[in-house]
């Protein structure tokens, strides 16, 4: 369905009209050459790929209003369920500005490429990354439900299906903060991001584990590829407060590092922390308030996929 669409196309404010546009069926023509053809038949094909998602139109991914349905057209449920069938080698190739329901299908696919909309490259980009010419290294800026109802708009009645005036309950729980405090499982949580290679956390230096308002705390972690491939992860760094007087998030992203490596490879990956780091704005007194006690550093690879854990004291 997205595989001969162009996708750069915005509206509204957004609207654009690019010079060219790389479809994802010409990327993987131009790349393939004579070795790319198209059959009526999933279960002949040694590989089979599927472009599915939506489009810039009315009731998808358009500027102004909300998309009619969190789930794919039944069309390409149908299509991927049965090709899932007759191929089990089939590779989910999604086009769309924010995430989809799977449960039909996901336990059944080896693969799926989050594509979202590549804008004049993106059929290059998409060929170059499924043939192995680019080692994937991004990570997802929100998270993917399960089902809609664990999203954050519907922890209430009040706020879905609601009335005509407007209440924003979740306050600062929204996206990972929301499912990790609520500790509700995604279905892909935020900042994951799978690569062709591998990554070990290993080794974690904190410098002072007692630190003032006025002070810094540095440490540093050890990345390395221990896969066959060079490849580039983003270490992300969350910090959670043990004891507040106020509710907060289980954890917050606070820094996040990106580093390329060939196997075997190993980097020293330093992070620093300030006292604004700590802080949460007091509704009461309105000011950043950092309160004295102990906090915890989780370096990992997703918000889901911490690898290492410190402490440390906050003595204000």
């Amino acid at each position: 369905p997205t595989v001969n669409k162009k996708t750069s196309l915005g509206g509204g404010s957004s609207t654009n009209f690019p010079p060219y546009e790389i479809k994802p069926i010409e990327g993987l023509r131009e790349k393939c050459k004579g070795n790319f053809e198209i059959i009526e038949s999933p279960s002949e094909a040694d590989l089979t790929l599927i472009f599915a998602g939506y489009q810039h139109k009315k009731g998808m991914d358009m500027e102004g209003e909300d998309r009619d349905s969190f789930h794919l057209p039944l069309e390409q449920i149908e299509l991927i369920t049965k090709t899932l069938k007759e191929n089990a080698n089939t590779v989910v190739i999604l086009v769309s500005g924010s995430p989809i329901s799977m449960k039909e299908w996901i336990d059944k696919v080896p693969v799926v490429v989050q594509a979202w909309y590549g804008g004049m490259e993106a059929g290059n980009a998409i060929a170059s990354i499924l043939l192995g010419e680019v080692n994937p290294s991004g990570k997802l800026p929100l998270t993917f439900p399960k089902k809609l109802s664990d999203s954050p708009a519907h922890t209430s009645e009040r706020t879905y299906p609601g009335d005509k005036q407007v209440f924003y309950d979740e306050g600062i729980f929204v996206g990972y903060r929301h499912f990790d405090t609520k500790d509700i499982e995604p279905l892909f949580p935020f900042g994951h991001g799978l690569s062709y290679t591998k990554f070990t956390y290993e080794n974690l230096v904190i410098d002072n584990k007692m630190i003032s308002e006025n002070d810094v705390l540095r440490f540093s972690v050890d990345i390395v590829n221990s896969g066959n491939l060079v490849g580039s992860e983003v270490v992300q760094l969350y910090i959670q407060d043990v004891e507040s007087r106020v509710e907060r998030p289980s954890k917050e992203l606070k820094g996040f590092r990106k580093v390329k490596l060939k196997p075997g490879e190993k980097s020293t990956v330093r992070f620093e922390v300030l006292n604004e780091d700590l802080s949460y704005f007091d509704e009461n007194t309105n000011q950043w308030v950092a309160e004295k006690g102990e906090f915890i550093l989780l370096i990992g690879s997703s918000s889901r996929d911490i690898r290492l854990e410190g402490k440390f004291e906050y003595r204000g």
